[in-house]
């Protein structure tokens, strides 16, 4: 028995009585009147283990998009339910105004809508139903929660593709198909055109000029169907907050980023998530399923606290990858990465591969070596220059084993990693 509002209230009204006949026995009385209307309108109240909760959702919204929950409330009793229900979720799901009034006569079915916009990524699991069955008279409740099980997929937001059109653009120019006329360079033999000066004297076909009479150069293109693995560090340094979220989010936008750009520029992308194991693999797909199936598998990934197997990552790309392919890794530039294997691990790659390291930097770090305010603040700037310094020798070593990185804040990870692709694509590297 759950008393409501009613039931305070009018125990507050024996207060009157209690003045006019100031004696225990009228409090008692009153106290009385009080518990027997609360115990009969609680029996009289329907009972809510007769109600049939069913829940239906989405099945997957993207972070910070609004969708909602719809529960529906079936009453097999014989009585009518009067009742406050409410629909709980945790507090990523954001659920809105989860606390819904219904009436349902016997037999019949109502349905509620609750609000949801989610601000966590992954599987957002629903909690119990709890419905609190008012009675006739409005003094007391029957209470119970029964569960409805349902999961909202929340998938990664993709603010990303923003940039997709502007790079999209530039890759029509590589490629030789925007209005803009420019000898696209690359591997794979596209037409033949005039010569006009400027055009590099190696491009010219003097076999196609002594038929036509007329200097002629080769236009090329770069090839199309080539391979490109993503491979996610989802260990403890992507578990590492850079502003509002974790830096494994940063590397799941550039992930995206990169997919879509490079699927649009025909070459087929896999993905896999390692930490001291696999953790996702999408393998095989194209088009707009390859979009699709990212979003899923790369919702539910969290970081873990473990170190990366680089031995692991090194196996997973000779696995994969049976040809010359661009594999890009997502991780953390740090001096840890020396004594790790992934320096090693990257120049192993970097024989069969082309190779880029893809990290997201702290945007804090470089307020911290800008301050000089106090004295305080001088130490740390030493220190984050210093670490400042350490990353950029990593990245020098890398680069002197044939591997490219790219460093960029986590809002400019994507369009860097982006821009590093067409660079690569328009030198021939793929």
């Amino acid at each position: 028995m759950v008393p409501t509002t009613r039931a305070a209230v009018v125990m507050a009204v024996g207060a009157v009585p209690a003045a006019l006949w100031p004696r225990a026995s009228t409090l008692w009385l009153w106290i009385g009147l009080v518990v027997l209307a609360c115990v009969v309108d609680t029996v009289l109240a329907a009972s809510p283990k007769q109600v049939r909760p069913e829940r239906s959702v989405p099945g997957s919204v993207r972070l910070g998009e609004p969708t909602s929950s719809t529960l529906t409330l079936t009453n097999t009793g014989a009585r009518r339910l009067r009742a406050v229900v409410r629909d709980a979720w945790p507090p990523s799901a954001g659920a809105e105004h989860n606390r819904h009034r219904v009436r349902i006569p016997p037999g019949e079915r109502r349905r509620v809508r609750t609000p949801l916009r989610p601000t966590r990524r992954g599987d957002r699991p629903a909690d119990l139903v709890t419905i609190r069955s008012v009675g006739p008279l409005g003094m007391a409740a029957r209470q119970r929660s029964l569960p409805a099980p349902a999961t909202l997929r929340v998938l990664p937001p993709f603010r990303s593709r923003r940039h997709l059109p502007s790079r999209l653009a530039r890759l029509r120019e590589i490629d030789g198909r925007a209005a803009v006329l420019i000898r696209g360079q690359g591997t794979e033999f596209d037409s033949l055109r005039e010569y006009v000066i400027g055009d590099d004297v190696r491009a010219i076909d003097w076999r196609a000029s002594a038929r036509r009479a007329d200097v002629v150069v080769r236009t090329w293109r770069p090839e199309r169907d080539r391979r490109v693995l993503v491979v996610l560090d989802v260990a403890r340094l992507s578990a590492a907050r850079l502003g509002d979220a974790p830096r494994l989010d940063a590397q799941i936008e550039a992930a995206l980023l990169l997919a879509a750009l490079a699927t649009r520029a025909g070459d087929r992308v896999d993905l896999v998530a390692v930490d001291s194991e696999v953790r996702a693999r999408v393998t095989g797909e194209s088009g707009p399923r390859l979009m699709s199936a990212l979003a899923r598998a790369l919702a539910p990934l969290e970081p873990s606290l473990v170190e990366l197997n680089t031995t692991k990552v090194t196996q997973v790309v000779r696995d994969t990858l049976s040809q010359r392919a661009l594999v890009v890794l997502a991780s953390a530039l740090e001096p840890s990465a020396v004594s790790s294997g992934l320096l090693q691990s990257a120049a192993t790659i970097a024989q069969d591969h082309t190779v880029v390291l893809a990290s997201a930097s702290d945007p804090e770090v470089e307020e911290l070596r800008q301050d000089r305010s106090t004295a305080d603040a001088v130490y740390d700037a030493a220190a984050a220059e210093r670490g400042a310094l350490e990353r950029d020798a990593i990245a020098v070593r890398l680069r002197r084993r044939g591997v490219e990185v790219v460093q960029a804040d986590p809002d400019d990870l994507a369009p860097a990693l982006a821009d590093m692709y067409l660079e690569l694509k328009a030198a021939g590297r793929l």
